[in-house]
Protein backbone atom coordinates (compact mmCIF):
# COMPACT_ATOMS: atom_id res chain seq x y z
CA UNK A 1 0.00 0.00 0.00
CA UNK A 2 1.58 3.57 -0.53
CA UNK A 3 2.33 6.39 2.06
CA UNK A 4 -0.64 8.53 0.68
CA UNK A 5 -3.39 5.68 0.32
CA UNK A 6 -2.35 4.20 3.76
CA UNK A 7 -2.74 7.58 5.01
CA UNK A 8 -6.02 8.41 3.51
CA UNK A 9 -6.81 4.39 5.31
CA UNK A 10 -5.64 5.43 8.48
CA UNK A 11 -7.66 8.91 8.69
CA UNK A 12 -10.51 7.09 7.44
CA UNK A 13 -10.40 5.20 10.52
CA UNK A 14 -9.81 8.07 12.57
CA UNK A 15 -12.78 9.66 11.37
CA UNK A 16 -14.86 6.85 12.76
CA UNK A 17 -12.47 6.18 16.18
CA UNK A 18 -12.37 9.70 17.36
CA UNK A 19 -15.24 12.20 15.79
CA UNK A 20 -14.95 15.42 16.39
CA UNK A 21 -17.81 18.05 18.01
CA UNK A 22 -19.96 17.41 15.38
CA UNK A 23 -19.83 13.57 14.70
CA UNK A 24 -22.19 11.08 16.12
CA UNK A 25 -19.91 9.15 18.55
CA UNK A 26 -21.32 6.41 20.40
CA UNK A 27 -23.41 6.90 23.78
CA UNK A 28 -21.44 5.39 26.48
CA UNK A 29 -24.44 5.56 28.89
CA UNK A 30 -25.99 2.85 26.26
CA UNK A 31 -26.08 -0.60 27.54
CA UNK A 32 -26.76 -3.07 24.80
CA UNK A 33 -29.00 -6.37 25.65
CA UNK A 34 -30.38 -9.21 23.95
CA UNK A 35 -33.81 -10.41 24.78
CA UNK A 36 -36.72 -12.39 23.53
CA UNK A 37 -40.21 -11.37 22.98
CA UNK A 38 -42.85 -13.91 23.19
CA UNK A 39 -46.49 -13.32 22.13
CA UNK A 40 -50.01 -15.57 22.04
CA UNK A 41 -51.36 -16.13 17.90
CA UNK A 42 -54.34 -17.11 18.90
CA UNK A 43 -57.28 -14.51 17.63
CA UNK A 44 -54.99 -11.93 16.47
CA UNK A 45 -53.26 -11.26 13.25
CA UNK A 46 -49.05 -11.88 12.83
CA UNK A 47 -48.53 -8.21 12.36
CA UNK A 48 -50.01 -8.14 15.30
CA UNK A 49 -48.86 -10.68 17.11
CA UNK A 50 -44.92 -9.43 16.17
CA UNK A 51 -45.50 -6.06 17.13
CA UNK A 52 -46.77 -7.19 20.78
CA UNK A 53 -43.43 -9.77 20.98
CA UNK A 54 -41.34 -6.93 20.05
CA UNK A 55 -43.21 -4.78 22.66
CA UNK A 56 -42.42 -7.39 25.11
CA UNK A 57 -38.29 -7.98 24.20
CA UNK A 58 -37.92 -3.84 25.08
CA UNK A 59 -40.21 -4.41 28.10
CA UNK A 60 -37.33 -7.10 29.30
CA UNK A 61 -34.34 -5.04 28.35
CA UNK A 62 -35.41 -2.18 30.33
CA UNK A 63 -35.96 -4.17 33.06
CA UNK A 64 -32.46 -6.09 33.13
CA UNK A 65 -31.24 -2.17 32.65
CA UNK A 66 -33.11 -1.84 35.44
CA UNK A 67 -31.52 -4.05 37.82
CA UNK A 68 -28.08 -2.97 36.37
CA UNK A 69 -28.00 0.49 37.24
CA UNK A 70 -29.02 -0.18 40.70
CA UNK A 71 -27.59 -1.65 43.72
CA UNK A 72 -29.78 -5.49 44.46
CA UNK A 73 -31.63 -4.30 47.42
CA UNK A 74 -32.59 -1.19 45.54
CA UNK A 75 -33.60 -3.12 42.76
CA UNK A 76 -35.59 -5.71 45.44
CA UNK A 77 -36.96 -2.67 46.71
CA UNK A 78 -38.61 -0.76 43.80
CA UNK A 79 -40.01 -3.38 41.81
CA UNK A 80 -43.71 -1.90 42.19
CA UNK A 81 -41.83 1.36 40.75
CA UNK A 82 -40.43 -0.90 37.66
CA UNK A 83 -43.69 -2.37 36.60
CA UNK A 84 -46.03 0.40 37.63
CA UNK A 85 -43.77 3.68 35.79
CA UNK A 86 -40.86 2.25 34.10
CA UNK A 87 -41.82 -0.69 32.19
CA UNK A 88 -45.30 0.85 30.61
CA UNK A 89 -43.28 3.78 28.99
CA UNK A 90 -40.23 1.51 28.38
CA UNK A 91 -39.84 2.71 24.47
CA UNK A 92 -38.59 6.10 26.02
CA UNK A 93 -35.52 4.73 27.14
CA UNK A 94 -34.38 2.89 23.90
CA UNK A 95 -32.33 4.74 21.72
CA UNK A 96 -32.54 1.72 19.24
CA UNK A 97 -33.20 -2.15 18.43
CA UNK A 98 -33.24 -4.39 15.41
CA UNK A 99 -35.28 -7.40 15.52
CA UNK A 100 -32.33 -10.69 14.55
CA UNK A 101 -34.67 -13.28 14.30
CA UNK A 102 -38.34 -14.11 14.42
CA UNK A 103 -40.44 -18.07 14.93
CA UNK A 104 -43.56 -19.66 15.38
CA UNK A 105 -43.46 -22.08 17.96
CA UNK A 106 -47.19 -23.82 18.70
CA UNK A 107 -49.60 -20.56 19.16
CA UNK A 108 -46.86 -18.11 19.68
CA UNK A 109 -44.94 -15.74 17.77
CA UNK A 110 -41.07 -15.55 18.96
CA UNK A 111 -38.64 -12.51 18.84
CA UNK A 112 -35.37 -12.03 19.65
CA UNK A 113 -34.25 -8.52 19.80
CA UNK A 114 -31.22 -6.47 20.21
CA UNK A 115 -31.57 -3.47 22.04
CA UNK A 116 -29.62 -0.54 23.54
CA UNK A 117 -31.13 1.06 26.59
CA UNK A 118 -30.41 4.89 27.63
CA UNK A 119 -28.65 4.02 31.16
CA UNK A 120 -28.55 7.78 31.55
CA UNK A 121 -32.18 8.60 30.77
CA UNK A 122 -33.15 5.53 33.17
CA UNK A 123 -30.78 6.86 35.76
CA UNK A 124 -32.28 10.56 35.36
CA UNK A 125 -35.70 8.93 36.02
CA UNK A 126 -35.11 6.91 39.28
CA UNK A 127 -32.95 9.84 40.69
CA UNK A 128 -36.46 12.56 39.87
CA UNK A 129 -38.07 9.79 42.13
CA UNK A 130 -35.68 10.12 44.70
CA UNK A 131 -34.50 6.47 44.22
CA UNK A 132 -31.20 7.12 43.18
CA UNK A 133 -28.74 10.32 43.42
CA UNK A 134 -27.70 12.17 39.94
CA UNK A 135 -24.40 12.04 41.53
CA UNK A 136 -21.82 10.08 39.40
CA UNK A 137 -18.32 8.55 40.60
CA UNK A 138 -19.85 6.76 43.61
CA UNK A 139 -17.13 3.97 44.69
CA UNK A 140 -17.75 0.49 44.47
CA UNK A 141 -17.42 -1.09 47.53
CA UNK A 142 -16.70 -4.66 48.66
CA UNK A 143 -17.45 -5.73 52.30
CA UNK A 144 -15.83 -8.37 54.18
CA UNK A 145 -17.21 -7.92 57.68
CA UNK A 146 -16.92 -11.49 59.86
CA UNK A 147 -19.32 -11.83 63.11
CA UNK A 148 -19.16 -13.30 66.21
CA UNK A 149 -22.39 -13.36 68.34
CA UNK A 150 -22.63 -14.28 71.79
CA UNK A 151 -23.62 -17.94 70.47
CA UNK A 152 -20.87 -18.57 68.47
CA UNK A 153 -18.09 -19.96 69.46
CA UNK A 154 -15.66 -18.67 66.39
CA UNK A 155 -16.32 -15.23 63.76
CA UNK A 156 -18.74 -16.21 61.05
CA UNK A 157 -17.80 -15.39 57.47
CA UNK A 158 -18.14 -16.48 53.73
CA UNK A 159 -14.67 -15.85 52.44
CA UNK A 160 -11.62 -17.11 53.04
CA UNK A 161 -10.73 -20.69 54.33
CA UNK A 162 -13.90 -22.88 55.34
CA UNK A 163 -16.31 -20.53 54.35
CA UNK A 164 -19.95 -20.45 55.41
CA UNK A 165 -22.86 -18.92 53.53
CA UNK A 166 -23.41 -16.34 55.93
CA UNK A 167 -24.44 -12.58 56.00
CA UNK A 168 -23.81 -10.90 59.18
CA UNK A 169 -25.60 -8.88 60.66
CA UNK A 170 -22.99 -5.70 60.58
CA UNK A 171 -22.74 -5.88 56.96
CA UNK A 172 -26.56 -6.28 56.09
CA UNK A 173 -26.95 -3.17 58.04
CA UNK A 174 -23.83 -1.41 56.30
CA UNK A 175 -24.82 -2.82 53.32
CA UNK A 176 -28.21 -1.21 53.70
CA UNK A 177 -27.02 2.31 55.05
CA UNK A 178 -24.35 2.74 51.91
CA UNK A 179 -27.00 1.80 49.37
CA UNK A 180 -29.19 4.63 50.69
CA UNK A 181 -26.59 6.67 50.47
CA UNK A 182 -25.74 5.98 46.76
CA UNK A 183 -22.37 3.92 47.10
CA UNK A 184 -22.52 0.62 44.88
CA UNK A 185 -21.93 -2.18 47.26
CA UNK A 186 -20.82 -5.14 45.49
CA UNK A 187 -20.53 -8.99 46.16
CA UNK A 188 -23.72 -8.82 47.91
CA UNK A 189 -26.67 -11.25 48.21
CA UNK A 190 -27.04 -14.89 47.88
CA UNK A 191 -24.83 -15.45 44.96
CA UNK A 192 -21.38 -14.56 47.21
CA UNK A 193 -18.19 -13.94 44.66
CA UNK A 194 -15.90 -17.73 45.07
CA UNK A 195 -12.18 -15.68 45.71
CA UNK A 196 -10.60 -19.28 44.87
CA UNK A 197 -12.86 -18.81 41.20
CA UNK A 198 -10.90 -16.08 41.11
CA UNK A 199 -7.16 -17.60 42.17
CA UNK A 200 -7.09 -15.73 45.41
CA UNK A 201 -6.66 -17.85 48.61
CA UNK A 202 -7.10 -16.36 52.02
CA UNK A 203 -4.02 -16.48 54.91
CA UNK A 204 -6.79 -15.67 57.42
CA UNK A 205 -9.93 -14.01 57.74
CA UNK A 206 -7.87 -10.83 58.13
CA UNK A 207 -5.94 -10.92 54.86
CA UNK A 208 -5.60 -7.27 53.41
CA UNK A 209 -3.84 -8.48 50.62
CA UNK A 210 -6.21 -11.21 49.64
CA UNK A 211 -9.16 -8.99 50.39
CA UNK A 212 -8.03 -5.95 48.20
CA UNK A 213 -7.02 -8.79 44.87
CA UNK A 214 -10.68 -10.39 45.26
CA UNK A 215 -12.14 -6.43 45.32
CA UNK A 216 -10.33 -5.53 42.24
CA UNK A 217 -10.97 -8.52 40.86
CA UNK A 218 -14.81 -7.73 41.08
CA UNK A 219 -14.12 -4.04 39.72
CA UNK A 220 -14.43 -2.32 42.66
CA UNK A 221 -12.86 0.71 44.13
CA UNK A 222 -12.86 0.28 48.10
CA UNK A 223 -13.13 -2.87 50.13
CA UNK A 224 -14.22 -2.72 53.76
CA UNK A 225 -12.49 -5.32 55.83
CA UNK A 226 -13.83 -5.76 59.64
CA UNK A 227 -14.85 -7.41 62.74
CA UNK A 228 -18.37 -7.43 64.72
CA UNK A 229 -18.70 -9.27 67.73
CA UNK A 230 -20.50 -9.13 70.86
CA UNK A 231 -20.40 -10.65 74.47
CA UNK A 232 -22.29 -10.92 77.33
CA UNK A 233 -21.37 -7.76 79.54
CA UNK A 234 -20.55 -7.96 83.76
CA UNK A 235 -22.80 -5.69 84.41
CA UNK A 236 -26.46 -5.88 84.21
CA UNK A 237 -29.79 -4.03 84.25
CA UNK A 238 -31.73 -5.60 86.53
CA UNK A 239 -32.59 -9.31 86.16
CA UNK A 240 -32.00 -8.63 82.22
CA UNK A 241 -28.54 -9.81 80.70
CA UNK A 242 -27.17 -6.94 78.81
CA UNK A 243 -24.24 -7.77 75.81
CA UNK A 244 -21.77 -5.61 74.88
CA UNK A 245 -20.56 -5.30 71.66
CA UNK A 246 -17.28 -4.43 69.18
CA UNK A 247 -17.25 -3.27 65.27
CA UNK A 248 -13.87 -2.35 64.12
CA UNK A 249 -13.65 -1.42 60.63
CA UNK A 250 -11.16 -0.41 57.87
CA UNK A 251 -11.56 0.67 54.49
CA UNK A 252 -8.47 0.18 52.06
CA UNK A 253 -8.03 2.09 48.39
CA UNK A 254 -8.19 -1.10 45.98
CA UNK A 255 -5.39 0.96 43.44
CA UNK A 256 -3.16 1.89 46.14
CA UNK A 257 -3.80 -0.99 48.96
CA UNK A 258 -3.75 1.46 51.42
CA UNK A 259 -6.16 2.39 54.47
CA UNK A 260 -8.27 5.49 53.61
CA UNK A 261 -11.00 4.85 56.49
CA UNK A 262 -11.10 3.06 59.78
CA UNK A 263 -12.72 2.96 63.11
CA UNK A 264 -13.82 1.06 66.54
CA UNK A 265 -16.98 1.22 68.46
CA UNK A 266 -18.61 0.15 71.13
CA UNK A 267 -22.16 0.04 72.14
CA UNK A 268 -24.29 -2.10 75.03
CA UNK A 269 -27.62 -3.43 75.06
CA UNK A 270 -29.72 -5.78 76.72
CA UNK A 271 -32.89 -7.71 74.23
CA UNK A 272 -36.02 -6.70 73.04
CA UNK A 273 -39.05 -8.03 71.46
CA UNK A 274 -37.42 -8.12 68.13
CA UNK A 275 -33.99 -8.75 68.68
CA UNK A 276 -31.42 -10.53 70.82
CA UNK A 277 -29.08 -8.56 73.20
CA UNK A 278 -26.05 -9.52 71.45
CA UNK A 279 -27.78 -8.56 68.07
CA UNK A 280 -29.15 -5.20 69.63
CA UNK A 281 -25.72 -4.27 70.57
CA UNK A 282 -24.14 -4.88 67.48
CA UNK A 283 -26.60 -3.46 65.40
CA UNK A 284 -25.93 -0.09 68.03
CA UNK A 285 -22.11 -0.44 67.55
CA UNK A 286 -22.45 -0.48 63.74
CA UNK A 287 -24.67 3.08 63.35
CA UNK A 288 -21.83 4.60 65.46
CA UNK A 289 -18.80 2.85 63.44
CA UNK A 290 -20.87 4.03 60.24
CA UNK A 291 -21.45 7.39 61.14
CA UNK A 292 -17.92 8.14 61.75
CA UNK A 293 -16.66 5.82 58.57
CA UNK A 294 -19.40 7.59 56.25
CA UNK A 295 -17.53 11.52 57.17
CA UNK A 296 -14.21 10.05 56.65
CA UNK A 297 -15.49 8.21 53.26
CA UNK A 298 -17.01 11.00 51.86
CA UNK A 299 -13.83 13.18 52.51
CA UNK A 300 -11.67 11.12 51.11
CA UNK A 301 -13.73 9.92 47.91
CA UNK A 302 -14.47 13.79 46.97
CA UNK A 303 -10.86 14.58 47.39
CA UNK A 304 -9.25 11.81 45.15
CA UNK A 305 -12.89 12.06 42.45
CA UNK A 306 -11.89 15.57 42.40
CA UNK A 307 -8.71 14.83 40.43
CA UNK A 308 -8.31 14.28 36.62
CA UNK A 309 -4.97 12.77 35.39
CA UNK A 310 -3.99 13.19 31.42
CA UNK A 311 -1.63 10.23 30.42
CA UNK A 312 -0.43 8.81 27.18
CA UNK A 313 -1.73 5.15 26.61
CA UNK A 314 0.97 3.72 24.28
CA UNK A 315 -0.47 0.73 22.32
CA UNK A 316 1.41 -1.92 20.12
CA UNK A 317 0.84 -5.64 19.16
CA UNK A 318 0.54 -7.98 16.17
CA UNK A 319 -2.75 -8.48 14.39
CA UNK A 320 -2.99 -4.32 15.45
CA UNK A 321 -6.12 -2.66 13.37
CA UNK A 322 -8.90 -4.68 14.30
CA UNK A 323 -7.63 -5.39 18.23
CA UNK A 324 -6.63 -1.38 17.92
CA UNK A 325 -10.11 -0.64 16.57
CA UNK A 326 -11.90 -3.79 19.50
CA UNK A 327 -9.71 -1.63 22.40
CA UNK A 328 -11.21 1.91 21.41
CA UNK A 329 -14.89 0.52 21.88
CA UNK A 330 -13.53 -0.69 25.46
CA UNK A 331 -12.80 2.63 26.12
CA UNK A 332 -16.15 3.65 25.07
CA UNK A 333 -17.58 1.77 28.48
CA UNK A 334 -15.26 3.16 30.98
CA UNK A 335 -16.90 6.31 32.26
CA UNK A 336 -14.44 7.52 33.84
CA UNK A 337 -12.56 8.73 30.58
CA UNK A 338 -13.35 12.50 29.44
CA UNK A 339 -11.28 12.55 26.20
CA UNK A 340 -9.15 10.25 24.20
CA UNK A 341 -6.73 12.36 21.45
CA UNK A 342 -4.69 10.69 18.75
CA UNK A 343 -1.09 11.61 18.98
CA UNK A 344 0.55 9.11 16.67
CA UNK A 345 -0.29 6.09 14.69
CA UNK A 346 1.36 3.29 12.90
CA UNK A 347 0.88 -0.55 11.23
CA UNK A 348 1.12 -1.86 14.74
CA UNK A 349 1.43 1.16 17.35
CA UNK A 350 -0.34 3.77 18.72
CA UNK A 351 -0.09 6.73 21.19
CA UNK A 352 -3.25 8.36 22.82
CA UNK A 353 -3.70 11.23 25.04
CA UNK A 354 -6.37 10.24 27.83
CA UNK A 355 -8.01 12.32 29.94
CA UNK A 356 -9.17 10.35 33.23
CA UNK A 357 -11.19 10.94 36.24
CA UNK A 358 -8.53 9.35 38.20
CA UNK A 359 -5.10 7.78 37.94
CA UNK A 360 -3.07 6.18 35.51
CA UNK A 361 -3.23 3.09 37.79
CA UNK A 362 -7.21 3.07 38.20
CA UNK A 363 -7.94 3.65 34.56
CA UNK A 364 -4.96 0.22 33.95
CA UNK A 365 -6.99 -1.43 35.97
CA UNK A 366 -10.47 -0.92 34.77
CA UNK A 367 -9.07 -1.89 30.92
CA UNK A 368 -7.47 -5.38 32.27
CA UNK A 369 -10.97 -6.12 33.64
CA UNK A 370 -12.53 -5.55 30.16
CA UNK A 371 -12.73 -8.87 27.94
CA UNK A 372 -11.53 -9.35 24.34
CA UNK A 373 -12.39 -11.69 21.26
CA UNK A 374 -9.45 -13.98 20.61
CA UNK A 375 -6.83 -11.91 22.58
CA UNK A 376 -5.98 -10.18 25.60
CA UNK A 377 -4.41 -6.86 27.03
CA UNK A 378 -0.79 -7.20 28.63
CA UNK A 379 -0.40 -3.63 30.64
CA UNK A 380 3.39 -3.56 30.33
CA UNK A 381 4.07 -0.46 31.99
CA UNK A 382 2.19 2.17 34.23
CA UNK A 383 3.64 5.32 35.13
CA UNK A 384 1.75 9.14 36.49
CA UNK A 385 2.02 10.14 32.79
CA UNK A 386 2.29 7.08 30.94
CA UNK A 387 0.51 3.29 30.46
CA UNK A 388 1.88 0.48 28.00
CA UNK A 389 -0.31 -2.20 26.23
CA UNK A 390 0.51 -4.87 24.19
CA UNK A 391 -1.68 -7.40 22.28
CA UNK A 392 -1.04 -10.60 23.01
CA UNK A 393 -2.43 -13.88 21.90
CA UNK A 394 -5.68 -15.44 23.47
CA UNK A 395 -2.96 -18.50 24.29
CA UNK A 396 -0.11 -16.25 24.82
CA UNK A 397 1.22 -15.33 28.38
Amino acid sequence: MGIRKQAAVWAAIFAILFPGPGGAAATTDDIQILTTGVQSIAGKEIPEARQAAVSDALEQAVAIAFARVVPPRTFAANLEFLHSRILPAAEDYISTFRVLGEATYKDSYLVGVESRVQAGALTQALAEAGILNAETGRPRILLLIAEQTASDLLPRYWWGNNPEPYHSHAEIQIADKMTQNRFNVVGVGEQRPDPKAYGIQFKSIYDTGAAVNLAEALNADLVMLGRAGATESGNSMGDETVFDAVVHLEVLDVTTGKPVAGCEHQAAAKADADQTGDVRAITRAVDLAYADLSAQLKRSWTQKSGKEAAFTVRIQGNQFLPRFIALKKRFEEIKGIRTVTPREIGSEHAALEVTYEGSSEQFARHIMQKPFDGFKIDIEEVSDTSVSIRFIDETGT
